[in-house]
C-alpha cells in the first residue's frame, strides 16, 4: 500500500483547496440566507415565472423560500459541479502524470505489476471524492445547526450518497482518459465536467433531448429530484455503476498494454 499512501499524501494539499474552496463556499452561502430571508419570497416567485429555466434548477419542486429548498436548488448546484471538478482533475492526471513527468521508468522497475499501479491510484481517486464529501456534508450541516434550522438525515444522506457517486463516476470516465494519454490534461477533465453539467440542465429544459438524462450523471444526483421524492432514481446509478466498472476495467487492459 506504499504507492496508495503516496498519492494520497501527494494529493494531499490539492484536496484541502478544493475541500476548503468548495464546503466554505457553500457553507458561508447557507449563512447568507439570514440577510436574504426578507426578500426571497419574492425572489422565490420571480424564479418561479420561468418555466423551463425553473425546471432546470430544480425550482418547480423545491422553493426557494425556505432554507432546505434554497440548499436543494442553489448550494448543492455548487457542490455537485466544484466536486465533480476536483474528482475530473485528480482522475485525469493519475496515470498519465507518469509518462509527463518521466516518473514512469522508475515506477514500472519497481517490484509492483501495473495491474497493481492502476489499482492503487484508483482507490486513491475513491478516497479523496469521498474525503471531500464527508468533510463538506460536515460544513453543510453545521450551516444548518447554526441556522436553526432541524437537519432531514435521510435525505441529506441520500443526496450526499448520490453526490459521491456522480463524482466517482465523473472521476473514473478522466481516469480511463489518464490511461490513455500521455500527458495529464486537466483542461480536457474540466470541459467534460462542464458538458454534462450543461447536458444535464439542457435536457430537463428541451424534451427533445430528455434522454440525455441517462448520459450525465448529474441528472441522478439532483437534490431539488431527491428532496421531493424522498428517494434515489435508481436506475440511473445502477448504470453509473456499470460506467465505473467499465471505465475501471478498460483502464486497467489499457494501462497493461501500454507502450511506456
Amino acid at each position: 500500500m506504499i504507492l496508495y499512501k503516496h498519492e494520497m499524501k501527494s494529493n494531499f494539499k490539492s484536496l484541502v483547496i478544493w475541500t476548503l474552496s468548495v464546503g466554505l463556499i457553500c457553507f458561508g452561502c447557507i449563512l447568507l440566507y439570514t440577510s436574504l430571508e426578507d426578500s426571497i419570497q419574492g425572489i422565490a416567485d420571480s424564479f418561479s415565472d420561468l418555466g423551463a429555466v425553473s425546471a432546470a434548477l430544480g425550482m418547480d419542486k423545491m422553493s426557494l423560500a425556505t432554507l432546505k429548498g434554497y440548499y436543494a436548488t442553489e448550494i448543492a448546484m455548487m457542490h455537485n459541479l466544484g466536486g465533480a471538478m476536483f474528482a475530473a482533475i485528480l482522475g485525469v492526471g493519475l496515470l498519465s502524470k507518469e509518462e509527463s513527468g518521466h516518473t514512469a521508468e522508475f515506477l514500472c522497475v519497481l517490484p509492483v505489476g501495473r495491474g497493481q499501479i492502476v489499482s492503487r491510484k484508483y482507490l486513491a481517486l475513491v478516497s479523496n471524492i469521498l474525503l471531500l464529501n464527508l468533510a463538506c456534508t460536515g460544513l453543510y450541516v453545521l450551516g444548518f445547526v447554526l441556522m436553526g434550522e432541524t437537519v432531514d438525515v435521510r435525505e441529506m444522506a441520500l443526496y450526499h450518497l448520490a453526490a459521491f457517486w456522480m463524482q466517482l463516476e465523473v472521476g473514473s470516465i478522466c481516469f480511463l482518459l489518464s490511461a490513455c494519454v500521455k500527458r495529464s490534461m486537466p483542461g480536457t477533465g474540466l470541459g467534460l465536467t462542464l458538458l454534462l453539467f450543461a447536458a444535464d440542465m439542457m435536457c430537463r429544459i428541451v424534451p427533445a433531448i430528455e434522454n440525455l438524462k441517462y448520459i450525465t450523471p448529474f441528472y441522478y444526483a439532483s437534490a431539488a429530484d431527491i428532496f421531493a421524492e424522498g428517494k434515489i432514481n435508481g436506475i440511473m446509478p445502477a448504470a453509473g455503476a456499470g460506467v465505473i466498472a467499465i471505465c475501471y476495467a478498460a483502464a486497467h487492459w489499457i494501462y497493461r498494454k501500454k507502450d511506456l
